[in-house]
This record gives C-alpha cells, structure tokens and sequence, in this order.
C-alpha cells in the first residue's frame, strides 16, 4: 500500500517510519536564528565560540519544524492529515551543528478511535531526530488527528 493512501485504520503500534537524511547548512541556521531565535550561540558566530556550546548550533525550533517537514515530505500521513491537538516531552538532547546530517525516525504509539466523531481517530507518534552518529538529538511526541478509512468505524447502512 502507498503510504499517500494510509488512513487511521491502516497503521500498527509500534511500526516504524524514516526519512532520508537532509542537512541543514550554516546559512539557513543564521537566517532562522535572525527571523526566530536571535540568541548569540545560534546567529554570531565568534560569540557561539566563547558560549558554553563552543560555537554555532542550530535553534532547537529550527530542528523542531526542519525535522516535522522532513517526516510529513514523506507522505505517510497525506491522505489522513487532519491535524495534531498536542505536541509532547519535546527533547533538545544534542547540540545540531552547521552541517550535521540528520534524519528523522517515528513510531507510532498509541492509538485510539475517536469516540464522538468515528470518522477520524488518533495516533500519538514518538519521533526522533537523529545524527550522522545514529545519536538522538531531539525527541518528541505528537499527537496526530487522522481521517479513518471511508467507511471505516460507521454501523452498517439501516442498522
């Protein structure tokens, strides 16, 4: 089945998902610190040197959201997406370092039919961030709202 055609019903706790890898260079890193986080070890770089982190590293929301579009550029949640009511134990763990590889993992965790609506259900997902060591350097957990699958979780027609 192609991924752009999962719903709800079509995914198991604990499965498993990954993205390629994806860099996020020097440049992008400085212009997301100037518009978002303007803290020194993140936008200066000889200020990042005399910092605890001993030179430049990325926001940890720009690892946050470089990492989110990482995962849904993969399509598994494009036929299902209707949205997320949480966001949970966001991790920063690593430093991200002007030109650190990184790719995302996720597994799914909980899942539970929605008991109002039954057209739609949710799935919390845990996520990791990880480097060109294999190392986490970020985790998070997300809790996604997902279309079921037409006709899934309805009584019968006349019932």
């Amino acid at each position: 089945m192609a991924d752009a055609e999962r719903y709800f019903d079509d995914f198991s706790p604990g499965e498993r998902f990954e993205t390629p890898g994806t860099t996020v260079t020097e440049s992008m890193l400085l212009d997301f610190a100037y518009r978002y986080d303007p803290q020194p070890f993140h936008l200066d770089v000889n200020a990042a040197q005399q910092s605890v982190y001993g030179g430049l590293i990325a926001s940890g929301f720009q690892t946050l959201v470089h990492a989110y579009r990482m995962f849904i550029s993969q399509g598994v949640l494009a036929a299902c997406s209707m949205g997320s009511p949480a966001m949970d134990e966001v991790r920063w763990i690593q430093p991200v370092r002007p030109g650190d590889p990184q790719r995302v993992a996720g597994q799914v965790g909980d899942m539970r039919p929605s008991r109002s609506k039954p057209d739609r259900g949710f799935l919390r997902m845990d996520y990791q961030v990880l480097n060109q060591a294999d190392v986490a350097v970020m985790t998070f957990s997300i809790t996604h709202m997902l279309a079921r699958r037409p006709g899934a979780g309805r009584p019968p027609q006349g019932a």
